[in-house]
């Protein structure tokens, strides 16, 4: 199995203030999926649909201020599975984020594309926190002819 893992710093912020934007339907939408639905609560489902297509994540963990978890439990096939974890710290100014998106049978094409999104994402993550403003899809930045 390998994982995707990224560490972003937020300046500015608190660890509640990423915890809110991952755990709130108007906070999802607001730096990842536009189009969010479903239930944020511990074994509720959250609905992410994109230009390219969706996910359906299962909310399995949730520890405010320290840890946000879901499981895959639709889309693409290479997802289905797959838990992506949150990990928050606070470090003077900064929140601190540890994102793993763990459990993928193989390193291939779709993974390496998938590790540059996620990385987009925390950007727009970051930025949302930051200025109030994220880059969800479809007003994400375009990587490749999948998106």
């Amino acid at each position: 199995m390998v994982d995707i893992l990224h560490r972003v710093g937020v300046e500015s912020a608190t660890v509640d203030d990423i915890y809110a934007a991952l755990t709130t339907i108007d906070g999802l939408a607001g730096w990842w999926a536009s189009n969010t639905t479903g239930d944020t609560d511990i074994g509720g489902v959250i609905q992410f649909r994109f230009t390219a297509g969706g996910f359906d994540m299962k909310v399995t963990d949730l520890r405010p201020g320290q840890r946000v978890r879901w499981e895959v439990v639709d889309g693409p096939e290479e997802w289905i599975g797959t838990d992506v974890v949150w990990d928050l710290k606070q470090q003077d100014d900064y929140a601190i984020i540890l994102f793993q998106h763990r459990g993928w049978k193989e390193p291939g094409e779709f993974m390496h594309h998938c590790s540059t999104k996620w990385a987009i994402y925390l950007m727009s993550l970051k930025q949302l926190v930051e200025t109030g403003t994220g880059a969800p899809d479809p007003r994400d930045i375009q990587i490749s002819d999948w998106h």
